[in-house]
């Protein structure tokens, strides 16, 4: 009894969420428009802020344009060090100190890097913005990278590297990458080496934070109860000493990617194959990123929904899940294929992903799949929008990437306007079912590839 009643409430909150979720999507794109106030200071500052005044909450992103594209191949995983130890000492405070007072105020404070940009991050209540935009600003401008905190990080990325060396998807994650890439710094795993890693001092991350962590190479959002006027109030207050700084901070050239087929095998004592298949993708400043959103969503993006998990999974039974997508940053993106399958069923899920990239490039989609997939990807828009956090976070990257204040008013348009001609132009532009990189983690010798995977 007990378990059918449990079994029954489960039910229930799955619907309850679902209803939810379709209610959203439902929604009018305008209900979710961000009123989005933006400036750009006298020290280069961006400054983003928007104003929620339903929760005494303040949710506050800074944006550095210091991630793994900054740094030299030698220095591998130094923009994420950096940033992971901005909170383990400063000028003024220890990390138990940082810790202690924002633990007191019920806040949360923290900082990560990515391949693009690294992010810090605040959330306090209203009442605690003084206490918090001193925090801030003391991790940002004042890190002194103490060595025994350096040392201690360091040997704990080094252990969680080796202890991903037994996943066979984060292997052939970072062997596709290194492919694909090469030598650009979007090929490198943001965590580094162990090699690169030992490499490091304090005093490179002293360098690097002094040349990169400065006000005109920085956005920062502001999302919540709080007005334009006290943000600045805040700030002249807290970041008066934050000043811009000339260097010669240069962009990255963009990836090349692949122009043949290469074809990279592991061999691993596992009952699954763990399979990649993909090539060089498209930057997010390409205009052609609407019409391969949609037409990926056809493909492989659209869940149960799309052409791969239809063929693959449900009438093949060749795997739990199979997925495609397009991963685009600043200066070059990625285009994968995932599935895991039995080591046995490796050359029939293969021939199966390339007869599904053939056909979307040969031939038009039917306007069933045009309308599931506009309707999903403008319905589950807003979602992004849900909370102060990441209204934040998503600032940072319209601001990064130049998409336009207007970009959440414009996405629907943008998205519905792609018409079934476009999704073909794409797909035959962008999908190379010959000129790819292939990633194998498997029993080899079960696996057994065709010689044309070879």
């Amino acid at each position: 009894m007990y378990m059918q009643v449990r079994n029954y409430n489960t039910v229930k909150i799955i619907l309850f969420i679902l209803m939810v979720y379709f209610a959203l999507c439902t929604l009018h794109p305008s209900a979710y428009a961000l009123d989005v106030k933006r400036e750009v200071l006298e020290n280069g500052l961006a400054l983003l802020i928007v104003e929620r005044h339903n929760l005494p909450i303040v949710k506050i992103s800074v944006g550095v344009k210091a991630g793994g594209i900054s740094e030299p191949e030698e220095q591998a995983g130094l923009a994420n060090l950096a940033a992971s130890l901005l909170t383990e000492g400063t000028r003024n405070r220890t990390a138990r100190q940082i810790s202690d007072e924002i633990d007191f105020v019920g806040g949360g404070i923290g900082a990560s890097s990515d391949d693009d940009y690294s992010t810090v991050t605040l959330s306090v209540l209203k009442k605690d913005l003084n206490p918090g935009f001193e925090l801030l600003s003391d991790i940002i401008l004042n890190p002194i990278f103490p060595e025994e905190e350096l040392n201690k990080k360091r040997e704990r990325i080094k252990g969680s590297l080796k202890a991903r060396e037994e996943d066979p998807g984060f292997v052939a994650s970072r062997e596709f990458r290194k492919a694909v890439f090469g030598a650009h710094p979007y090929g490198r795993l943001i965590q580094g080496t162990p090699e690169t890693l030992d490499g490091l001092k304090r005093e490179d991350l002293a360098a690097f934070h002094s040349a990169y962590y400065v006000p005109n190479n920085a956005i920062m959002s502001v999302v919540g109860d709080i007005t334009p006027d006290e943000v600045k109030a805040l700030l002249k207050q807290y970041f008066s000493g934050w000043k811009a700084k000339d260097g010669n901070v240069t962009s990255p050239q963009r990836p090349a990617g692949v122009k043949e087929k290469k074809v990279i095998t592991i061999d691993k004592d596992l009952s699954q194959a763990n399979i990649i298949l993909g090539h060089i993708g498209i930057s997010r400043d390409n205009p052609d990123y609407y019409a391969v959103s949609v037409m990926n969503y056809i493909l492989g993006g659209g869940g149960f929904e799309s052409r791969l998990m239809q063929n693959v999974r449900e009438e093949k039974g060749l795997a739990y899940d199979v997925h495609s997508f397009f991963d685009p940053n600043k200066y070059g993106g990625i285009f994968q294929v995932g599935v895991q399958t039995k080591n046995e069923s490796a050359n029939t899920a293969l021939e199966e992903i390339l007869k599904e990239l053939n056909k979307i490039r040969d031939t038009m989609v039917s306007d069933e799949e045009m309308s599931g997939a506009k309707s999903f990807l403008t319905g589950s828009f807003p979602l992004r929008l849900e909370t102060g956090a990441r209204i934040a976070n998503f600032l940072l990257a319209v601001e990064y990437y130049e998409l336009g204040l207007d970009y959440v008013d414009n996405y629907p348009s943008y998205i519905n306007s792609v018409t079934k001609e476009d999704v073909l132009r794409v797909a035959k532009k962008y999908l190379e079912p010959e000129n790819f990189v292939l990633v194998v983690v498997a029993d080899q010798k079960k696996a057994g590839l065709k010689a044309e995977f070879k």
